[in-house]
């Protein structure tokens, strides 16, 4: 087992709590802020969210990296690729459909920009999903390669 596959583990862990704790309730929560003082709730919530995925997406993507070109013990390469094509997902919809959302926002409160943020973002919560089910699994599976009489 290396250090980079328990990193993963973690930052994607961190992701996979986040972005159900935004799905389910921080974003549904944006239509309950006052038009008064949206504006400046949605610049904090950019600004601090940043402060915890930034790190955990950054790490999340190096050590997927490091995986896809020394696989874990017991795992392969393919669960790693398939790992990576789901940060793919999640860092694309971010980017294509998250990200776009959050600018139309910051000027302001709109309901359909709202609704695509929060039937979007279904994209990125499934991704991190299936990624930190992938991962445990990989974990497992180093963790029981490397116990003696284990397989």
């Amino acid at each position: 087992m290396t250090a980079a596959l328990v990193a993963n583990v973690l930052a994607t862990g961190v992701m996979v709590g986040v972005i159900w704790m935004v799905q389910l309730v921080h974003y549904p929560l944006f239509a309950a802020v006052g038009e008064g003082e949206f504006v400046a709730y949605h610049s904090e919530h950019v600004k601090l969210i940043t402060l915890i995925v930034g790190p955990a997406m950054l790490v999340e993507l190096m050590t997927a990296l490091v995986l896809i070109a020394a696989p874990p013990r017991g795992v392969g390469a393919g669960p790693m690729w398939v790992g990576m094509a789901l940060v793919a997902v999640a860092w694309g919809t971010t980017a294509i459909f998250s990200v776009p959302m959050h600018d139309a926002l910051a000027s302001g409160f709109d309901e359909k920009a709202h609704a695509s943020l929060v039937s979007t973002n279904w994209l990125r919560t499934l991704a991190w999903s299936a990624r930190g089910a992938l991962m445990a699994w990989a974990l497992t599976r180093a963790l029981g390669q490397g116990a003696p009489g284990v397989s």
